[in-house]
């Protein structure tokens, strides 16, 4: 390589001719080379800053939970919130963990930790008494307040309901967010990640807008990733706001940073039963509620947004996780065909965990990508307990149709949801191929694999980290494959992974990370 692009690629042999006395030669052993995998949904900043918080990612019991807030409460005694979260749902009855809780370790102050997905909020008696949170106080339409049988709030927050107490949570500094992406860029780094899409840059909840972190790095070149950001549609906003977005794709054009794409949530999460379904969810003893989930903008306001940002040149990035969600981010993708042509925005639909059979080959028709998360589709705790139970026959059996969406002739991307779940590319491929829980992952006993015919091969999968996300990411015609003239960013593996036992690939480590030839992190 040189000038931080690749100048060959070959045998030992074949590359000699290009090597000279002050070429660096890395003998890879019996390890695989492979492009820079690149995370196609993803949240490093709020990632980082939660590394540095109370962090309960790695928590799977509601006594270490506890406890583990108490422990950072007393050892901070200074701060005036207790903030952080990853807390797991399947850790708590109904995954929704009670005020009770937390007053018992954290009387004096008020704490607000959102879960592992970021659609729920674990809260004390202060932070609701802060927020005047009371048994009268409405839901917002965006969201819920869990209550007991009396009506009284539990202290679990859904969805919108969060931002009536994140809205007063101290806000970062600039040099907190610095900070949180300094140690985000460095930790993706060491799993061999060396771009993104995030997938929420603004303001949200109460969280300070991103974007000036992401500028202020690349100015600066702290920021070595080449990342797109995925600008965030307030949904409580219309058309009016699309030409301030178009604004900050301006001002946010920094080096290697673009604001290209809008993030449109357009439901919440089947465990917390927000997701939007095309038919209710079931209760407990398996009969049908009133609950389909939200919609959390209007189908009609949806594809008016798409058709209008798709006319200024901007991706489309949804969240859609129901079969309703996803159905209506394709009628609105096709209402954007219809008003202004095919195009190489490349729009695309994260989460998909809940896809009607009848809109797979949507997929296709439309030009839209699928953004797999596939560490999510396997049996564990969460899926078993608090999701197929609600979704019932067959609709539980429609969920992370990777194979049928391929067979389809779907674009896969593959992303994590960090700080959901691990951005670790290894274990996602594991899940991808075997659809079973990574070894070295959150094992909680997964038996048998998950709806096994919608596994993908190893090359699929992880084509969709390298080539499929340098796509979505506009970014393949200089990344995503090992090509001559390509930008040499890379990651060498230990191992390679279609040497090993397939129940083997989730233990498959990163030892080194180049971004154009700079070795970035090193074993």
């Amino acid at each position: 390589m040189a000038g931080g692009r690749i100048l060959a690629v070959g045998s030992g042999s074949e590359v000699q001719a290009f090597t000279g006395p002050s070429t660096e030669v890395v003998d890879i052993g019996g390890g695989l080379l492979t492009p820079g995998f690149q995370d196609a949904h993803v949240h490093p900043v709020y990632g980082g800053a939660q590394m540095s918080q109370c962090d309960l990612h790695d928590i799977v019991t509601c006594d270490e939970s506890v406890a583990a807030v108490g422990k950072y409460a007393v050892a901070h005694p200074e701060l005036p919130w207790i903030l952080g979260g990853g807390w797991s749902m399947e850790a708590f009855p109904g995954g929704t963990p009670t005020k009770e809780l937390l007053d018992a370790v954290v009387p004096d102050r008020p704490v607000f930790l959102p879960n592992r997905d970021g659609h729920s909020g674990w809260v004390n008696s202060a932070a609701l008494e802060a927020a005047g949170i009371t048994r009268d106080t409405p839901d917002p339409g965006d969201g819920r307040i869990e209550r007991d049988a009396d009506g009284e709030p539990t202290g679990c927050l859904q969805e919108g309901a969060m931002s009536l107490v994140s809205a007063l949570v101290p806000a970062p500094t600039d040099a907190d967010y610095d900070r949180a992406l300094d140690v985000a860029q460095a930790y993706l780094f060491s799993l061999g990640i060396t771009g993104w899409q995030d997938a929420i840059v603004g303001e949200v909840n109460g969280r300070p807008d991103n974007l000036e972190a992401y500028v202020r790095g690349a100015r600066d070149g702290r920021l070595k990733a080449r990342v797109v950001g995925a600008l965030w549609w307030e949904r409580s906003r219309g058309l009016e706001q699309i030409a301030e977005m178009v604004q900050r794709r301006t001002a946010g054009a920094v080096g290697r940073f673009r604001a290209t794409s809008v993030k449109i949530m357009q439901d919440g999460v089947a465990e917390n039963f927000t997701a939007a379904m095309t038919a209710p969810y079931l209760d407990a003893c398996g009969c049908q509620t009133q609950n389909a989930g939200l919609s959390f903008v209007d189908p009609t306001l949806l594809d008016d947004a798409v058709v209008a940002l798709d006319a200024e040149g901007f991706q489309v990035h949804f969240h859609a996780l129901g079969d309703r969600a996803v159905r209506e981010a394709l009628d609105a993708i096709a209402a954007a065909r219809a008003a202004n042509g095919m195009n190489d925005l490349r729009h695309h639909l994260a989460h998909i965990q809940v896809v009607h059979p009848d809109d797979i080959p949507r997929f296709a028709e439309l030009g839209a990508a699928a953004n797999m998360q596939p560490l999510w589709a396997c049996h564990e705790p969460q899926m078993d307990e608090l999701t197929i139970p609600f979704l019932g026959e067959p609709r539980w059996r429609w969920q992370y149709p990777f194979g049928d969406l391929e067979r389809a002739g779907a674009r896969l991307v593959g992303g994590s949801d960090w700080s959901v779940s691990s951005p670790d590319v290894m274990w996602g491929t594991h899940v991808a191929v075997t659809r079973m829980p990574p070894p070295d992952g959150d094992d909680h006993g997964g038996k048998e694999a998950f709806l096994p015919e919608q596994a993908l091969s190893l090359e699929s999968a992880l084509t969709a980290y390298t080539q499929g996300s340098a796509w979505v990411n506009h970014l393949d015609a200089d990344t995503g494959t090992l090509d001559v003239g390509k930008y040499a960013d890379l990651a060498l593996l230990d191992r390679d992974p279609f040497a090993v036992d397939p129940m083997e690939i989730g233990t498959v480590e990163v030892l080194q990370t180049f971004v154009e030839g700079e070795r970035v992190f090193a074993k």
